[in-house]
């Protein structure tokens, strides 16, 4: 668990269906007090993870329109693959730090700098991965000698290619979901553990 807590916004997947991306107005706070932290995806409670998501999609919009970058650069489907998430996902986190109010003033000119070198590796992992303004593939990795292969039920829901913001809805409340039945399971095995400890202790 990190401490990335996620404030109370009053904004949640469901609003998205009616979502406007071009009514957005990115908010350059951390959403906690002190300087920006990183983000931990793997780390998120479900609660935490539906606000980071939001806040990062919302951002990303911004980002695209602001300085004109191609789906070569910022795919429509960029939620579907770990890489990009972490790849955007540092480069808000810089954005954060580089415009906080306590920043000294050369900070922004840094930042620009930063999203030339960001822009090329961006490219580089959106040919790699396949996923294009049109089309999109599976983020898959060949499974290790002794690994076990994927299960099967644990696949995410198709890509719908004529409305990415539909698709983002619906992969991100799929991915929120697995999360929050990641913790009933873990909560779950603990409440178990204490019970039987109990037990054990009362006999």
């Amino acid at each position: 668990m990190t401490d990335n807590t996620a404030p109370e916004t009053g904004f949640t997947l469901d609003d998205l269906g009616n979502y406007d991306p071009t009514l957005d107005e990115t908010d350059n706070s951390s959403g906690t007090d002190g300087p920006p932290r990183p983000i931990v995806w793997a780390g998120l409670a479900s609660d935490e993870a539906e606000y980071e998501w939001l806040r990062l999609n919302e951002w990303v919009e911004d980002l695209r329109h602001t300085f004109a970058l191609s789906a070569q650069i910022v795919p429509p489907f960029w939620h579907r693959h770990p890489l990009l998430v972490e790849h955007l996902s540092a480069l808000h986190t810089h954005w954060l730090a580089s415009y906080d109010p306590e920043q000294h003033g050369s900070a922004p000119f840094g930042w620009i700098r930063d999203l030339d070198e960001w822009k090329l590796r961006m490219r580089e992992a959106v040919a790699m991965l396949g996923t294009r303004l049109d089309a999109d593939r599976p983020h898959k990795l060949a499974p290790w000698p002794g690994e076990p292969e994927p299960d099967p039920d644990d696949t995410p829901p198709l890509v719908n290619l004529a409305d990415r913001y539909d698709d983002f809805v619906t992969y991100i409340l799929w991915w929120v979901d697995r999360r929050r039945a990641l913790e009933d399971r873990y909560y779950a095995m603990i409440a178990e553990t204490t019970a039987s400890q109990d037990q054990e202790d009362a006999e």
